[in-house]
């Protein structure tokens, strides 16, 4: 809830830090004019950088999208053929209370698909094959049309559940009019997704499209409000991106597939047996990142991949260690790690193939982990050798410059944010920036979070040194940025 006070007592913060600066103070600073021109310029880079996602967005929101949509239906509604509808929902250490909810939304939604549903629950434990089908005989809507199959696997990874499902799933002869969507065990999906996803995959140039996400975190703390500021800026990107019909990630929690398509051969050995050659690290094969695998395929192949703005899932969060900081860098590691192993490859797919637009936003995310530890560590090598006076300055700035942030991305959102989002935002894009130069020289270091499954490495001797090369590598990297910012800003 919106707290006026709170936000006058941050503007308050600002103005007493903005005072502590004395008339004058940046011209005293030897070397001044070379840092301000250096940020300023790196500054202005970022920010027109985030303007153009932001225009892109509103565009796409306002004008784009509804268009788009417009004609989707009225192509589905004049093709007449059938959209079957598969669900393929994974559940593996799902709390119960979190286990229903879910499947009682698949349930329903695959009552509500036009064409009938068939919906194949991967799961382990027989508790949860039990569960689930208590909860389908117990709907409270006639379930005709809807045909449950459980999979019972063994626990040898999400990948592997998801390529022995989609075996079984092929083995239904999908046509390239059914729809696939891939559901977590604890993320409810939209009761209308059918209806939303079908039309759109009249066009066979449509390989895959993922839709709005929300949250649900009982406990009110930093860690719920990262996540909400997460969600409210990936509709932003997600938007910008979607103008282009090639969004940079199909989201593991849901996503809908063209059902022929998820069911290549191809395609489910790239799910299941992924992996990435590394001219230092070797063979890299990929645990989790199961979602940048399909994303990638379906990029390589030259299919297009949506964004539905006005579709929401709504997804079970929670917080894996106890406190905050601990919490965001398991999963930023995670995340930034799957993005890392498969930008790479990307950037050697000829922009042709994935757009312009697409292929320089997927060399940004590789620069801006660069770019954002420049004005940080600018000022922090002022306050070493010339003034620590410089900080306060620049913590005004910061609180200053992210409050705007948000104000953009709660507007865009349609709804007002507490005043933890502007730091929690500096966070994000500094720790984000600092996580991925980290696992940008240690691919082959991977964590699930939820099942505590690693890449169990045997250190060897030959292992031992090529962790020590890393670490060497990103030393050295972080240490040639620092010379070429003394260099440059002359501080």
């Amino acid at each position: 809830m919106f707290n006026i006070l709170t936000h006058i007592a941050y503007f308050a913060v600002v103005v007493l830090l903005a005072n502590t600066v004395p008339q004058g103070y940046l011209g005293s600073l030897e070397g001044a004019e070379a840092s301000i021109f250096i940020i300023g310029f790196l500054g202005a880079w970022r920010y027109s950088w985030a303007t153009l996602n932001f225009s892109r967005a509103l565009w796409f929101r306002r004008v784009s999208y509804p268009r788009r949509k417009a004609r989707a239906i009225r192509a589905f509604h004049d093709d007449g053929r059938r959209s079957h509808s598969y669900f393929l929902v994974t559940s593996y250490m799902v709390e119960p209370e979190t286990t229903v909810p879910v499947y009682r939304s698949v349930f329903e939604a695959g009552a509500n698909a036009r064409d009938g549903a068939t919906i194949v629950a991967s799961v382990v434990d027989g508790a949860d094959e039990r569960l689930i089908r208590s909860v389908y005989e117990t709907m409270a809507m006639p379930m005709d049309d809807v045909k449950l199959v459980i999979d019972r696997i063994p626990a040898n990874g999400k990948r592997d559940a998801l390529a022995r499902t989609l075996r079984l799933i092929s083995s239904f002869a999908p046509s390239e009019r059914d729809i696939l969507v891939f559901v977590d065990g604890d993320t409810m999906v939209p009761l209308d997704i059918a209806e939303q996803s079908a039309p759109w995959f009249v066009d066979p140039k449509v390989g895959a499209l993922t839709t709005d996400e929300g949250v649900v975190i009982e406990k009110k703390n930093l860690f719920r409000d990262w996540f909400i500021l997460r969600f409210n800026q990936r509709q932003t990107m997600m938007c910008s991106m979607g103008l282009s019909k090639r969004v940079l990630t199909l989201t593991g929690r849901m996503s809908v597939f063209r059902a022929s398509l998820a069911t290549n051969p191809d395609f489910m050995d790239q799910v299941r047996d992924d992996f990435l050659d590394h001219w230092r690290l070797g063979r890299v094969k990929f645990l989790t990142g199961d979602d940048k695998s399909t994303w990638f395929w379906l990029l390589k192949n030259g299919y297009e991949m949506l964004y539905l703005p006005d579709v929401r899932s709504w997804s079970a969060e929670t917080q894996p260690r106890p406190g905050f900081f601990d919490s965001s860098q398991v999963l930023m590691t995670r995340w930034f790690g799957n993005m890392m192993r498969t930008n790479g490859r990307a950037l050697k797919l000829s922009p042709k193939i994935t757009g312009y637009f697409t292929w320089w936003s997927i060399l940004d995310q590789r620069v801006s982990m660069w770019t954002t530890l420049v004005g940080p560590l600018t000022v922090l090598l002022a306050a070493l050798l010339h003034d620590p006076g410089v900080i306060p300055l620049y913590i005004a700035w910061v609180m200053t410059t992210r409050y705007l942030f948000c104000v953009i991305i709660s507007l865009f959102r349609g709804t007002w944010f507490p005043v933890t989002h502007p730091p929690i935002l500096y966070f994000s894009q500094v720790v984000g920036a600092a996580v991925k130069t980290y696992v940008f020289f240690r691919l082959d270091k991977q964590k699930w979070t939820r099942q505590g499954e690693g890449s169990r490495i045997l250190m060897t001797a030959e292992q031992k040194i090529r962790a020590k090369e890393s670490t060497a590598h990103h030393v050295l990297a972080l240490v040639w940025l620092t010379l070429a910012i003394m260099f440059l800003t002359k501080v």
